[in-house]
C-alpha cells in the first residue's frame, strides 16, 4: 500500500467513480467530496465520503488535511434553478483555496477543450477562469481538457442512441459538420491517475482516438445499434424546441442553446494527439444491445441523491 490519501470529487457519480476505482486498485487510500453524501456507495465503504461544505471553509479544509492529490471533476453542465455555472465557479475557487490551506500537494483538474475567458459561452468562460485560478494557487497541477465522455453512465451518446431508437428521423443543427473527439471515461480516469503521480505542471487535451462530425457520429451510432435513420439538417431553433419538447416528456434538459452554439463553434475539437486509446465505435458495438434502450436524465441524477447512477 502506498500510504498516500487521494481525494476525488464526485466518486459516487460518473467520471469520479472511474478515477476512484483506479486509485483503489493502485493501493491508495481514497476519500471523496460529494453533494450526494447519502447516495449508494459503489465501493462498499472503501471510499470514505465527506460533504463539500462549501459554506463551511474550515470543515472543507479539515476534509482535505492529509490528502496528497485532489482529482476535481466538480461542475454544472448547464444553468438550472438550483445549480448554475457561476455557483460552480465560486465553489471550485473555494475548493482550490481549501486544498492550498490543507497542504494538498497536487491537483488534477478536469476542464474542457478550448476554454477562454473571452468566450460568450458561460461554460467555456467559467472553465478558463478556474484554470487560471488553479495556476495562481501555486499547487502542482495537471489540467485535463476532455471533449465528450462516453461510457455506460454517459448522457450524450446514450441519448443520441435513444432518440434513434424512438424516432424515424434525426435532426442535426445546421450542416452537422462540426467535429468532436469523444474519450472513454475510463481512459480519462487512467490519464488522471497517471498525472496524479507526476510533479510538473501540464495542460492536456484529453481527446479520444476518433474524430467525428456530429452528423457522422449520429450515423455511426445508428448503424451500430441497428437503427439507421435519415439524418437531416434543421435550424437551431427547431432543434432546440424539439429538445425542449422531449425534455418536458422526460423531465430533463436535453440540450441548451449554449451547448448548440458550442458544438457549432467547433469547441469540442482540437488539433492534438489522442490521449485515450478506446474507440467509441468499438465500445458502442460491444454495448449495442443496451446503448440507448433507456433515456439517461441529468436532472434525475441531481434530484435523486440516494440511488446509484446505474439505477436512475
Amino acid at each position: 500500500m502506498s500510504g498516500e490519501v487521494h481525494a476525488v470529487t464526485g466518486a459516487f457519480g460518473y467520471s469520479g467513480k472511474y478515477m476512484a476505482q483506479r486509485l483503489l486498485k493502485a493501493g491508495y487510500e481514497v476519500i471523496t467530496l460529494t453533494n450526494s453524501f447519502n447516495r449508494t456507495n459503489p465501493f462498499s465503504g472503501a471510499v470514505k465520503a465527506f460533504p463539500f461544505n462549501f459554506d463551511n471553509p474550515e470543515k472543507l479544509i479539515e476534509s482535505l488535511e492529509g490528502v496528497s492529490v485532489l482529482y476535481n471533476t466538480y461542475w454544472a453542465r448547464f444553468n438550472y434553478t438550483n445549480f448554475k455555472h457561476s455557483v460552480a465557479v465560486e465553489n471550485t475557487l473555494k475548493l482550490f483555496e481549501a486544498a492550498k490551506k490543507a497542504g494538498v500537494k497536487r491537483i488534477v483538474h478536469v476542464s474542457i477543450t478550448n476554454p477562454s475567458e473571452d468566450s460568450q459561452l458561460e461554460y467555456f468562460k467559467g472553465k478558463a477562469i478556474l484554470e487560471k485560478a488553479l495556476i495562481r494557487t501555486g499547487i502542482s497541477y495537471t489540467v485535463l481538457r476532455p471533449t465528450v465522455l462516453f461510457g455506460k453512465e454517459d448522457i450524450l451518446v446514450n441519448n443520441i442512441a435513444w432518440m434513434l431508437r424512438k424516432f424515424p428521423v434525426f435532426g442535426v443543427f445546421g450542416d452537422g459538420n462540426y467535429r468532436l473527439q469523444p474519450i472513454y471515461v475510463d481512459d480519462l480516469a487512467k490519464l488522471a491517475v497517471e498525472q496524479g503521480k507526476e510533479t510538473g505542471n501540464r495542460i492536456i487535451n484529453a481527446i479520444g482516438p476518433e474524430t467525428f462530425t456530429y452528423r457522422e457520429l449520429v450515423k455511426q451510432i445508428g448503424q451500430i445499434i441497428g437503427k439507421k435513420r435519415p439524418v437531416i439538417s434543421i435550424p437551431d431553433s427547431c432543434g432546440y424546441f424539439f429538445g425542449w419538447f422531449v425534455g418536458k416528456i422526460a423531465g430533463d434538459v436535453v440540450i441548451t442553446r449554449e451547448e448548440i452554439e458550442g458544438l457549432k463553434a467547433g469547441l469540442l475539437y482540437t488539433d492534438s494527439p489522442p490521449a485515450g486509446a478506446t474507440k467509441l465505435t468499438e465500445w458502442a458495438s460491444e454495448n449495442s444491445s443496451t446503448l440507448g434502450v433507456r433515456y439517461t436524465s441529468e436532472l434525475a441524477r441531481r434530484r435523486n441523491r440516494l440511488e446509484s447512477y446505474e439505477r436512475l
